[in-house]
Protein backbone atom coordinates (compact mmCIF):
# COMPACT_ATOMS: atom_id res chain seq x y z
CA UNK A 1 0.00 0.00 0.00
CA UNK A 2 2.88 2.51 0.93
CA UNK A 3 4.75 1.38 -2.18
CA UNK A 4 1.29 2.18 -4.31
CA UNK A 5 0.80 5.84 -2.87
CA UNK A 6 4.07 6.57 -3.88
CA UNK A 7 3.61 4.88 -7.60
CA UNK A 8 0.24 6.97 -7.47
CA UNK A 9 2.41 10.78 -6.37
CA UNK A 10 4.99 9.63 -9.24
CA UNK A 11 2.71 8.91 -12.05
CA UNK A 12 0.30 11.80 -10.96
CA UNK A 13 3.45 14.01 -11.10
CA UNK A 14 4.39 12.64 -13.93
CA UNK A 15 1.08 13.08 -15.99
CA UNK A 16 -0.27 16.35 -15.12
CA UNK A 17 3.32 17.99 -14.91
CA UNK A 18 3.14 18.31 -11.19
CA UNK A 19 5.88 19.10 -8.76
CA UNK A 20 6.25 16.19 -6.50
CA UNK A 21 6.82 18.07 -3.63
CA UNK A 22 3.53 19.94 -3.90
CA UNK A 23 1.54 16.60 -4.01
CA UNK A 24 3.91 15.66 -0.75
CA UNK A 25 2.80 18.44 0.94
CA UNK A 26 -1.07 18.27 -0.18
CA UNK A 27 -1.31 14.94 1.10
CA UNK A 28 0.11 15.69 4.25
CA UNK A 29 -2.38 18.77 4.60
CA UNK A 30 -5.10 16.68 3.57
CA UNK A 31 -4.21 14.19 6.30
CA UNK A 32 -3.84 16.42 9.06
CA UNK A 33 -7.00 18.15 8.04
CA UNK A 34 -8.90 14.07 8.21
CA UNK A 35 -6.93 13.90 11.78
CA UNK A 36 -8.43 16.90 13.48
CA UNK A 37 -11.78 16.20 11.92
CA UNK A 38 -11.88 12.74 13.31
CA UNK A 39 -10.11 13.95 16.51
CA UNK A 40 -11.29 17.49 17.24
CA UNK A 41 -9.72 20.62 16.29
CA UNK A 42 -7.27 20.95 19.10
CA UNK A 43 -5.16 18.18 18.09
CA UNK A 44 -1.23 18.74 17.67
CA UNK A 45 -0.58 16.69 14.24
CA UNK A 46 2.31 16.13 12.17
CA UNK A 47 2.99 14.18 9.05
CA UNK A 48 5.88 12.65 7.96
CA UNK A 49 6.46 11.00 4.48
CA UNK A 50 8.76 8.55 3.91
CA UNK A 51 9.79 9.02 0.33
CA UNK A 52 12.09 5.77 0.27
CA UNK A 53 8.81 3.45 1.52
CA UNK A 54 6.22 5.63 0.47
CA UNK A 55 4.91 5.12 4.30
CA UNK A 56 2.96 8.69 5.74
CA UNK A 57 3.77 8.74 9.63
CA UNK A 58 1.02 10.87 11.69
CA UNK A 59 1.93 12.23 15.36
CA UNK A 60 0.35 13.53 17.78
CA UNK A 61 2.23 15.54 20.42
CA UNK A 62 1.25 16.45 23.72
CA UNK A 63 3.04 18.12 26.38
CA UNK A 64 4.26 15.79 29.33
CA UNK A 65 2.46 17.23 32.72
CA UNK A 66 1.40 15.47 36.52
CA UNK A 67 -1.80 16.73 36.36
CA UNK A 68 -3.81 16.61 32.62
CA UNK A 69 -6.64 19.40 31.93
CA UNK A 70 -6.14 18.98 28.34
CA UNK A 71 -6.40 15.57 27.49
CA UNK A 72 -5.92 16.75 23.49
CA UNK A 73 -2.93 18.44 24.19
CA UNK A 74 -1.53 17.12 27.76
CA UNK A 75 0.03 14.00 28.77
CA UNK A 76 0.56 12.22 32.38
CA UNK A 77 3.78 11.78 33.49
CA UNK A 78 2.96 8.21 34.44
CA UNK A 79 1.96 7.68 30.54
CA UNK A 80 4.13 9.28 28.52
CA UNK A 81 7.08 7.53 30.49
CA UNK A 82 5.64 3.77 29.56
CA UNK A 83 5.94 5.43 25.58
CA UNK A 84 9.49 7.21 26.54
CA UNK A 85 10.93 6.21 29.73
CA UNK A 86 13.09 9.07 29.39
CA UNK A 87 10.58 11.83 29.11
CA UNK A 88 10.27 14.67 31.81
CA UNK A 89 7.61 17.35 32.65
CA UNK A 90 7.37 20.05 30.15
CA UNK A 91 8.57 17.92 26.92
CA UNK A 92 6.84 17.55 23.42
CA UNK A 93 6.02 13.62 23.12
CA UNK A 94 5.19 12.64 19.72
CA UNK A 95 2.63 9.98 19.95
CA UNK A 96 2.36 7.71 16.59
CA UNK A 97 -0.99 7.40 15.13
CA UNK A 98 -3.19 4.65 13.24
CA UNK A 99 -3.79 6.52 10.07
CA UNK A 100 -6.46 4.16 9.14
CA UNK A 101 -8.26 5.20 12.00
CA UNK A 102 -9.38 8.26 10.85
CA UNK A 103 -12.48 6.56 9.06
CA UNK A 104 -14.68 6.77 5.88
CA UNK A 105 -15.53 10.60 6.08
CA UNK A 106 -11.87 11.80 7.39
CA UNK A 107 -9.87 9.94 4.17
CA UNK A 108 -12.82 11.19 1.66
CA UNK A 109 -11.71 14.93 3.07
CA UNK A 110 -8.40 13.70 2.73
CA UNK A 111 -9.38 12.95 -0.78
CA UNK A 112 -11.07 16.29 -1.71
CA UNK A 113 -8.17 18.27 -0.23
CA UNK A 114 -5.47 16.58 -2.43
CA UNK A 115 -7.67 16.79 -5.46
CA UNK A 116 -8.13 20.55 -4.90
CA UNK A 117 -4.49 21.10 -4.48
CA UNK A 118 -3.89 18.89 -7.51
CA UNK A 119 -6.44 21.47 -9.38
CA UNK A 120 -5.14 24.65 -8.07
CA UNK A 121 -1.47 23.71 -9.09
CA UNK A 122 -2.58 22.29 -12.45
CA UNK A 123 -4.19 25.84 -12.84
CA UNK A 124 -1.23 27.76 -11.66
CA UNK A 125 0.87 25.38 -14.76
CA UNK A 126 -1.67 26.41 -17.49
CA UNK A 127 -1.42 29.91 -16.56
CA UNK A 128 2.12 30.31 -16.46
CA UNK A 129 2.46 28.48 -20.28
CA UNK A 130 0.03 30.74 -21.70
CA UNK A 131 0.44 34.12 -19.96
CA UNK A 132 3.54 34.35 -22.80
CA UNK A 133 1.43 33.33 -25.48
CA UNK A 134 -0.28 36.28 -26.06
CA UNK A 135 -0.09 37.15 -29.49
CA UNK A 136 0.28 34.15 -31.04
CA UNK A 137 -1.76 32.25 -33.15
CA UNK A 138 -3.73 28.72 -31.54
CA UNK A 139 -5.33 25.61 -32.54
CA UNK A 140 -8.31 24.32 -31.14
CA UNK A 141 -11.35 22.29 -31.46
CA UNK A 142 -15.06 23.61 -30.40
CA UNK A 143 -16.14 22.27 -27.56
CA UNK A 144 -19.51 23.62 -27.47
CA UNK A 145 -21.42 27.12 -28.31
CA UNK A 146 -22.47 29.09 -24.98
CA UNK A 147 -24.56 32.53 -25.06
CA UNK A 148 -21.10 34.24 -23.42
CA UNK A 149 -19.17 32.36 -26.71
CA UNK A 150 -17.40 29.35 -28.52
CA UNK A 151 -16.03 27.11 -25.59
CA UNK A 152 -12.62 25.75 -27.37
CA UNK A 153 -10.80 22.96 -26.37
CA UNK A 154 -6.82 23.16 -26.37
CA UNK A 155 -6.39 20.25 -24.57
CA UNK A 156 -5.04 21.10 -21.33
CA UNK A 157 -7.16 23.58 -20.96
CA UNK A 158 -10.01 25.35 -22.51
CA UNK A 159 -10.65 29.25 -24.08
CA UNK A 160 -13.17 31.17 -24.78
CA UNK A 161 -13.78 33.02 -28.06
CA UNK A 162 -16.74 35.76 -27.64
CA UNK A 163 -18.89 37.17 -29.62
CA UNK A 164 -17.59 40.34 -29.93
CA UNK A 165 -14.25 38.68 -31.08
CA UNK A 166 -16.22 36.14 -33.79
CA UNK A 167 -16.05 37.18 -37.34
CA UNK A 168 -19.98 38.13 -38.42
CA UNK A 169 -21.08 34.99 -40.71
CA UNK A 170 -18.87 32.86 -39.22
CA UNK A 171 -20.28 29.26 -37.83
CA UNK A 172 -18.47 26.62 -36.16
CA UNK A 173 -19.70 23.37 -35.01
CA UNK A 174 -19.01 20.90 -32.22
CA UNK A 175 -15.92 19.29 -32.87
CA UNK A 176 -14.21 21.32 -35.61
CA UNK A 177 -10.92 22.86 -35.72
CA UNK A 178 -10.28 26.53 -35.22
CA UNK A 179 -7.53 28.90 -35.23
CA UNK A 180 -7.85 32.47 -33.81
CA UNK A 181 -5.44 35.17 -31.75
CA UNK A 182 -4.66 34.62 -28.04
CA UNK A 183 -5.85 38.00 -27.18
CA UNK A 184 -5.88 37.68 -23.59
CA UNK A 185 -4.86 35.53 -20.19
CA UNK A 186 -6.25 36.10 -16.89
CA UNK A 187 -5.86 34.43 -13.87
CA UNK A 188 -9.55 33.24 -12.54
CA UNK A 189 -10.34 31.41 -9.22
CA UNK A 190 -11.53 28.63 -11.58
CA UNK A 191 -8.63 28.95 -13.53
CA UNK A 192 -6.93 30.79 -16.59
CA UNK A 193 -9.03 32.48 -18.60
CA UNK A 194 -7.89 32.41 -22.52
CA UNK A 195 -9.42 34.67 -24.54
CA UNK A 196 -9.34 34.65 -27.92
CA UNK A 197 -9.75 36.69 -31.10
CA UNK A 198 -10.64 36.01 -34.92
CA UNK A 199 -11.34 39.96 -35.86
CA UNK A 200 -8.25 41.48 -34.15
CA UNK A 201 -5.90 43.40 -36.86
CA UNK A 202 -3.36 41.44 -35.44
CA UNK A 203 -4.72 37.54 -36.04
CA UNK A 204 -4.29 39.32 -39.68
CA UNK A 205 -0.95 39.94 -39.30
CA UNK A 206 -0.04 37.08 -37.67
CA UNK A 207 -0.95 35.03 -40.33
CA UNK A 208 1.33 36.72 -42.69
CA UNK A 209 4.23 35.71 -39.90
CA UNK A 210 3.39 32.15 -40.29
CA UNK A 211 2.61 32.44 -44.09
CA UNK A 212 5.31 34.50 -45.21
CA UNK A 213 9.03 33.79 -44.57
CA UNK A 214 10.35 37.21 -45.02
CA UNK A 215 8.26 38.32 -42.49
CA UNK A 216 9.51 36.33 -39.99
CA UNK A 217 12.96 36.77 -41.01
CA UNK A 218 12.22 40.68 -40.43
CA UNK A 219 13.82 41.45 -43.95
CA UNK A 220 9.57 42.64 -44.67
CA UNK A 221 8.13 44.47 -42.01
CA UNK A 222 3.78 44.91 -41.50
CA UNK A 223 3.82 48.57 -40.87
CA UNK A 224 0.22 49.10 -40.71
CA UNK A 225 -3.14 47.04 -40.68
CA UNK A 226 -6.58 47.86 -40.61
CA UNK A 227 -9.69 45.26 -41.16
CA UNK A 228 -13.53 45.27 -41.85
CA UNK A 229 -13.40 41.29 -40.40
CA UNK A 230 -15.39 38.97 -42.47
CA UNK A 231 -15.05 41.77 -45.31
CA UNK A 232 -12.23 43.34 -46.26
CA UNK A 233 -8.59 44.41 -45.13
CA UNK A 234 -5.58 46.38 -46.00
CA UNK A 235 -1.88 45.91 -44.92
CA UNK A 236 1.44 48.28 -45.54
CA UNK A 237 4.33 46.31 -45.83
CA UNK A 238 7.85 47.47 -46.26
CA UNK A 239 11.11 45.87 -47.50
CA UNK A 240 14.62 46.01 -45.69
CA UNK A 241 16.20 44.31 -48.74
CA UNK A 242 16.34 46.55 -52.07
CA UNK A 243 16.28 43.13 -53.60
CA UNK A 244 13.22 41.50 -52.10
CA UNK A 245 9.66 43.01 -53.09
CA UNK A 246 7.34 43.15 -50.05
CA UNK A 247 4.27 43.33 -51.69
CA UNK A 248 5.65 40.22 -54.18
CA UNK A 249 6.79 38.33 -50.71
CA UNK A 250 3.51 38.89 -49.39
CA UNK A 251 1.37 37.62 -52.73
CA UNK A 252 3.85 34.39 -53.23
CA UNK A 253 4.44 32.19 -56.48
CA UNK A 254 0.78 32.14 -58.29
CA UNK A 255 -0.52 34.54 -55.39
CA UNK A 256 -0.09 31.06 -52.86
CA UNK A 257 0.31 32.74 -49.94
CA UNK A 258 -2.38 35.82 -49.61
CA UNK A 259 -4.41 32.97 -50.77
CA UNK A 260 -3.62 30.57 -48.09
CA UNK A 261 -4.70 34.04 -45.52
CA UNK A 262 -7.89 34.44 -47.34
CA UNK A 263 -9.05 30.03 -47.41
CA UNK A 264 -8.33 30.82 -43.03
CA UNK A 265 -10.05 34.35 -43.39
CA UNK A 266 -13.44 32.62 -45.33
CA UNK A 267 -12.58 34.69 -48.45
CA UNK A 268 -11.71 38.25 -46.49
CA UNK A 269 -10.42 40.52 -49.46
CA UNK A 270 -6.58 41.72 -48.67
CA UNK A 271 -5.15 44.08 -50.22
CA UNK A 272 -1.10 44.60 -49.85
CA UNK A 273 -0.27 47.86 -50.23
CA UNK A 274 3.42 49.04 -50.28
CA UNK A 275 4.24 51.62 -47.23
CA UNK A 276 5.52 54.82 -48.02
CA UNK A 277 7.34 57.36 -46.07
CA UNK A 278 5.51 60.40 -47.67
CA UNK A 279 1.90 60.18 -46.32
CA UNK A 280 0.57 61.77 -50.07
CA UNK A 281 2.03 58.43 -51.53
CA UNK A 282 1.10 56.46 -48.96
CA UNK A 283 -1.87 57.82 -49.41
CA UNK A 284 -2.69 57.16 -52.96
CA UNK A 285 -1.21 53.60 -52.93
CA UNK A 286 -3.79 52.85 -49.82
CA UNK A 287 -6.89 53.94 -51.95
CA UNK A 288 -6.01 52.02 -54.90
CA UNK A 289 -7.52 51.30 -57.62
CA UNK A 290 -8.99 54.24 -57.66
CA UNK A 291 -6.55 57.18 -59.54
CA UNK A 292 -5.77 60.39 -57.52
CA UNK A 293 -5.46 63.84 -59.15
CA UNK A 294 -3.76 65.52 -55.95
CA UNK A 295 -4.13 65.74 -52.26
CA UNK A 296 -4.09 68.53 -49.80
CA UNK A 297 -2.70 67.97 -46.61
CA UNK A 298 -3.53 69.74 -43.41
CA UNK A 299 -0.72 68.54 -40.57
CA UNK A 300 -2.34 70.52 -38.24
CA UNK A 301 -5.21 67.99 -37.44
CA UNK A 302 -3.83 65.33 -39.55
CA UNK A 303 -6.36 65.44 -42.64
CA UNK A 304 -6.47 65.42 -46.16
CA UNK A 305 -8.31 66.53 -49.08
CA UNK A 306 -8.21 63.80 -52.17
CA UNK A 307 -9.26 65.08 -55.37
CA UNK A 308 -10.01 62.71 -58.06
CA UNK A 309 -11.65 62.32 -61.62
CA UNK A 310 -15.43 62.39 -61.36
CA UNK A 311 -15.15 58.78 -62.84
CA UNK A 312 -13.09 57.77 -59.96
CA UNK A 313 -15.01 58.54 -56.69
CA UNK A 314 -17.08 55.43 -56.10
CA UNK A 315 -13.96 53.76 -56.27
CA UNK A 316 -12.21 55.76 -53.88
CA UNK A 317 -14.92 55.92 -51.78
CA UNK A 318 -16.20 52.31 -52.33
CA UNK A 319 -18.96 49.60 -51.30
CA UNK A 320 -20.75 51.92 -48.97
CA UNK A 321 -17.36 54.07 -47.94
CA UNK A 322 -15.29 50.86 -46.92
CA UNK A 323 -12.40 51.56 -49.20
CA UNK A 324 -11.57 55.11 -47.81
CA UNK A 325 -12.51 54.11 -44.17
CA UNK A 326 -9.98 51.02 -44.99
CA UNK A 327 -7.66 53.85 -46.25
CA UNK A 328 -8.07 56.14 -43.54
CA UNK A 329 -7.35 53.20 -40.56
CA UNK A 330 -4.23 52.52 -42.07
CA UNK A 331 -2.68 55.65 -42.16
CA UNK A 332 -4.01 56.95 -39.66
CA UNK A 333 -5.15 60.44 -40.89
CA UNK A 334 -8.67 61.47 -41.91
CA UNK A 335 -9.20 61.45 -45.53
CA UNK A 336 -12.05 63.45 -47.50
CA UNK A 337 -12.79 62.70 -51.26
CA UNK A 338 -13.88 65.17 -54.12
CA UNK A 339 -14.22 64.78 -57.40
CA UNK A 340 -12.30 67.30 -59.66
CA UNK A 341 -15.57 68.94 -60.55
CA UNK A 342 -16.37 69.56 -57.06
CA UNK A 343 -13.02 70.72 -55.79
CA UNK A 344 -12.83 72.91 -58.95
CA UNK A 345 -16.39 74.36 -58.28
CA UNK A 346 -15.49 74.99 -54.47
CA UNK A 347 -11.92 76.91 -55.86
CA UNK A 348 -13.94 79.53 -57.21
CA UNK A 349 -16.60 79.68 -54.50
CA UNK A 350 -13.45 80.31 -52.33
CA UNK A 351 -11.61 82.73 -54.30
CA UNK A 352 -14.91 84.79 -55.07
CA UNK A 353 -15.32 84.75 -51.43
CA UNK A 354 -11.76 86.28 -51.12
CA UNK A 355 -12.77 89.34 -53.03
CA UNK A 356 -16.32 89.95 -50.88
CA UNK A 357 -13.91 90.57 -47.87
CA UNK A 358 -14.16 94.70 -47.94
CA UNK A 359 -10.56 96.14 -48.99
CA UNK A 360 -9.79 93.19 -50.87
CA UNK A 361 -8.90 93.70 -54.78
CA UNK A 362 -8.15 90.88 -57.32
CA UNK A 363 -4.34 91.40 -56.39
CA UNK A 364 -4.50 91.06 -52.57
CA UNK A 365 -7.10 88.09 -53.17
CA UNK A 366 -4.21 86.22 -55.71
CA UNK A 367 -2.04 87.06 -53.23
CA UNK A 368 -3.80 85.22 -50.13
CA UNK A 369 -4.84 82.33 -52.67
CA UNK A 370 -1.26 81.70 -53.83
CA UNK A 371 -0.07 81.82 -50.24
CA UNK A 372 -2.54 78.88 -49.88
CA UNK A 373 -5.93 81.11 -48.32
CA UNK A 374 -8.52 79.38 -50.26
CA UNK A 375 -11.80 81.36 -48.78
CA UNK A 376 -12.57 84.30 -46.85
CA UNK A 377 -13.25 81.71 -43.56
CA UNK A 378 -9.69 80.58 -43.61
CA UNK A 379 -8.64 84.41 -43.72
CA UNK A 380 -11.06 84.86 -40.84
CA UNK A 381 -9.67 82.30 -38.90
CA UNK A 382 -6.45 83.11 -39.12
CA UNK A 383 -3.59 84.82 -36.68
CA UNK A 384 -2.15 87.60 -37.52
CA UNK A 385 1.53 86.46 -37.90
CA UNK A 386 0.61 83.21 -39.75
CA UNK A 387 -1.06 85.76 -42.55
CA UNK A 388 2.24 87.85 -42.41
CA UNK A 389 4.41 85.67 -42.82
CA UNK A 390 2.44 83.63 -45.50
CA UNK A 391 1.48 87.02 -47.67
CA UNK A 392 4.32 89.59 -46.43
CA UNK A 393 1.52 92.00 -45.90
CA UNK A 394 2.41 95.31 -44.18
CA UNK A 395 1.09 94.04 -40.46
CA UNK A 396 -1.48 97.09 -40.53
CA UNK A 397 -2.96 95.49 -43.59
CA UNK A 398 -3.31 91.95 -43.01
CA UNK A 399 -5.01 93.37 -39.30
CA UNK A 400 -7.45 94.59 -41.75
CA UNK A 401 -7.96 92.24 -43.61
CA UNK A 402 -8.31 89.65 -40.46
CA UNK A 403 -10.65 91.81 -38.94
CA UNK A 404 -12.80 92.81 -42.42
CA UNK A 405 -13.20 89.18 -43.57
CA UNK A 406 -14.22 88.32 -39.59
CA UNK A 407 -16.89 91.21 -39.57
CA UNK A 408 -18.28 90.09 -43.16
CA UNK A 409 -18.42 86.25 -42.02
CA UNK A 410 -20.66 87.52 -38.52
CA UNK A 411 -22.92 90.17 -40.85
CA UNK A 412 -23.63 86.88 -42.92
CA UNK A 413 -24.52 84.37 -40.18
CA UNK A 414 -26.83 87.22 -38.48
CA UNK A 415 -28.56 87.74 -41.92
CA UNK A 416 -28.89 83.72 -42.34
CA UNK A 417 -30.01 83.57 -38.67
CA UNK A 418 -32.88 86.46 -39.25
CA UNK A 419 -33.83 84.29 -42.28
CA UNK A 420 -34.79 81.40 -40.60
CA UNK A 421 -36.36 83.49 -37.82
CA UNK A 422 -38.75 85.13 -40.36
CA UNK A 423 -39.34 81.61 -42.70
CA UNK A 424 -40.18 80.03 -38.64
CA UNK A 425 -42.70 82.94 -38.21
CA UNK A 426 -44.32 82.34 -41.71
CA UNK A 427 -44.42 79.22 -41.11
CA UNK A 428 -46.18 79.90 -37.69
CA UNK A 429 -49.03 82.34 -39.30
CA UNK A 430 -49.75 79.48 -42.24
Amino acid sequence: MNLELRRIIDQVSRDKGIDKDLLITAIKDAIRSAARKKFGPRLEIEVDYKEETGEIEVFQYKEVATEVTDPHREIQLKEAQKLDPECEVGDSLGIKMDAAAFGRIAAQSAKQVIMQRMKDAERDLVFEDFKDRKGEIINGIVQRLDPEGIIVNLGRTEALLPPSEQVPREIYHKGERIRAYVLDVKRQTRGPQIILSRTHPQFLVALFEGEVPEISESIVQILGCAREPGSRAKIAVASRDSDVDPVGACVGMKGSRVQNIVQELRGEKIDIIPWKPDVALFATSALAPAEVSRIILNKSNQSMEVIVPDDQLSLAIGKKGQNVRLASKLIGWKIDVKTESKYSKSLKEGYLSLLRIPGVGEITANLLHEAGFTSAREVAETGLEELIQATGLPEKKAGNIIAAAQEMLSQKKEEGDAGAGENEAAAEGE
